[in-house]
């Protein structure tokens, strides 16, 4: 008689002529006694649910994570100028269908919109390397007396140093002095920013020629069962954002013209030059355009105090006319978003990105409205 003897499952049965039971061994113990005469037998496979293997495994993905997450932050600076490259490529698409459903070869149109483009700084260059170097000029010259002047309380700039108690501190200084760290600052500065600039219009040129294939590549990585609807939503996107940069464009336009002709009836001094600074300011959205009426302001004084005044008026009028006429107009046509949505976008993105976070906060904020209009709200509707 044989005892019992319990079995580890798994185990199969099976008998020989004898009758005697035969344990077969199970699959695990087949590849454990495959073994290498040199190497030994294999051992037991890990535990992959042991504490120890679970643990390491969750800090390796924390450690994997910290290093993308300070791969990003490191890179941040550069994935801001390739968005907003990409951004002014996708706000001009508009001028370059346009050129091309009139015949034109996208290469050309390129050309004609990159022309355009340069021409527009070329002439805010020459307008403003005049007067900006003979009132460098005038400073340097007229440093002695404006410094006499305000040290003696003379003047308004005098008067203002009196009551801050600023003229012992002017009498006793002879020279202007102006540190080395913050010259090499300054320069540091202008570099980087003269970098930023070129690489955001070089960019801007590739994405403009590469756009189509762009946005291939971006369809070809959606599901072939909703790449349609996909189509359909990014041909929107881009139609939003190009809306908005011409609309944007358009009240610019209008922002210069205006100051322009005021500054030429009160004979207010580089009305050139600032017209176009008030253009180029005016593409900020909300802020934009009140820090270009104060700087006009402040030349406006030149002309005298009621100049002066008169020019803020007719910034707050037109910031008033702005903002509740032309702004929530060109935005209802064109983004096809709320005067509301526009202004907490801007908040927002200001906040986020500073100057470049709200000039893309309202198309990012059409493009998140139409998102939730045409995806999220049908879903919840069908539930």
């Amino acid at each position: 008689m044989g005892s019992e003897v319990d079995e580890p499952p798994g185990r199969a049965e099976s008998g020989d002529s004898a009758g005697n039971v035969l344990i077969l061994p199970t699959s695990v113990e087949r590849e454990l006694d495959q073994s290498d005469e040199s190497l030994g037998a294999l051992g037991r496979p890990f535990d992959h649910r042991s504490p120890f293997f679970m643990g390491l495994t969750g800090a390796l993905g924390v450690g994997v994570a910290y290093v993308l997450f300070r791969g990003l932050a490191d890179i941040s600076s550069v994935l801001v100028i390739i968005g907003l490259a990409l951004f002014i490529a996708v706000g001009l698409d508009p001028i370059l269908v346009f050129l091309v459903n009139r015949g034109l070869a996208r290469g050309a149109a390129v050309c004609v919109v990159t022309l355009g483009f340069v021409l527009v700084i070329a002439v805010f260059v020459l307008a403003a390397v005049s007067p900006l170097s003979h009132e460098i000029q005038t400073l340097v010259k007229n440093y002695p007396k404006y410094k006499a002047n305000i040290a003696a309380g003379k003047g308004w700039a005098g008067k203002l140093a009196v009551k801050l108690h600023l003229t012992s501190y002017l009498k006793g200084k002879s020279k202007l002095k102006i540190p080395i760290g913050g010259v090499l600052g300054a320069g540091k500065l202008i570099l980087s920013l003269g970098v930023a600039t070129i690489s955001v219009v070089a960019l801007t040129i590739y994405f403009l020629i590469a756009l189509p294939g762009v946005k291939r590549m971006w369809l070809s990585l959606i599901p072939r069962s909703r790449r349609v609807r996909a189509e359909l939503l990014t041909d929107e996107v881009f139609g939003r954002v190009g809306g908005f940069m011409l609309g944007n464009l358009v009240t610019s336009l209008i922002s210069g013209v205006g100051t322009y002709i005021w500054l030429l009836i009160f004979g207010v001094p580089y009305a050139v030059l600032l017209a176009l600074v008030v253009a180029l300011f005016d593409l900020i959205p909300l802020v934009g355009s009140t820090i270009a009426g104060v700087i006009v302001s402040l030349v406006a004084l030149t002309k005298g105090i009621p100049v002066a005044v008169a020019t803020a008026g007719f910034y707050v009028v037109y910031r008033y006319l702005e903002d509740y006429l032309l702004n929530p107009r060109v935005m209802k046509h064109t983004v096809k978003v709320t005067p509301g949505l526009t202004i907490i976008a801007t908040l927002i993105g200001g906040t986020l990105l500073g100057l470049i976070g709200a000039l893309i906060a309202i198309p990012v904020a059409a493009t998140i409205h139409l998102v939730l209009e045409e995806v999220a709200v049908p879903r919840q509707n069908q539930r």
